[in-house]
């Protein structure tokens, strides 16, 4: 066998492994899996986008915090329900108790974001009533606690007693899973918006001849020549012109 025909034959070889090798991984990876997959990285490369401008480098304990529904609903309830046990008996004026509970509703929009922003829109469908579920969950169980050591305010003036606990349970279920619902559809009608616009421009940027990806570290991918310039005979109206010759 001569030195062509062992290349030959050992590159056939490669091919007919590489082949083989999809197959298989192609039998191994449901296509729910690989719709799953292209989603979460179009999720991430559209945070990656918005977030451009901000330089800002995760630890990795947070990054696995915010992936964890349980953990960071957890925090987040403990710590919104100690914060208007503050409120509460700090604040002076109904002013000031108003402003210092929007602080609160924003801290907690803000840690339903930082989950459900890692994970493709359709999964918001469940994740975000989950979040909303164990986070008033975690709040309960905190304020069953401040109840027991005399420190759950009702209202501005009272104190919660055992007795006004189960009207307290259903009372912020109810309005947990309505704001963070909510708001988790119009965030999801936001982004969406934002991807068709980020499309309907980079359309325009290849239009024109010039895309900028939108990432940093990505530069500009500009395209070689006009529309006219390397114009293949064989599409469009003069492939059957070109048959003809043949």
């Amino acid at each position: 066998m001569t030195l062509t025909a062992w290349i030959q034959s050992a590159s056939k070889a490669k091919d007919a492994m590489r082949i083989s090798a999809v197959r298989f991984s192609s039998r191994r990876l449901p296509l729910k899996h690989m719709r799953d997959f292209i989603a979460s990285q179009n999720s991430e490369r559209l945070r990656q986008r918005l977030s451009g401008a901000v330089r800002v480098r995760e630890p990795a304990a947070f990054a696995r915090l915010a992936r964890s529904i349980v953990e960071i609903a957890l925090v987040t309830g403990i710590i919104a329900r100690l914060y208007r046990m503050m409120v509460h008996t700090r604040a002076t004026t109904p002013t000031t108790v108003a402003i210092a509970l929007t602080f609160g509703a924003f801290f907690l929009l803000l840690m339903a974001t930082l989950h459900i922003s890692r994970f493709p829109i359709r999964e918001w469908l469940w994740r975000a009533p989950l979040f909303a579920l164990i986070e008033a969950s975690a709040e309960m169980l905190t304020s069953l606690a401040l109840i027991w050591l005399g420190r759950e305010p009702l209202g501005s003036s009272a104190a919660a007693q055992l007795a006004d606990w189960p009207r307290i349970v259903g009372n912020t279920i109810a309005w947990r899973l309505a704001t963070i619902s909510l708001f988790a559809l119009v965030l999801a009608g936001v982004v969406k918006w934002v991807r068709y616009l980020i499309l309907k421009k980079e359309h325009a940027a290849w239009s024109d001849g010039t895309v900028k990806a939108g990432i940093p570290g990505e530069d500009f991918i500009e395209r070689r020549g006009g529309r006219k310039d390397g114009y293949d005979p064989l599409l469009f109206g003069n492939r059957r012109k070109h048959d003809k010759l043949r």
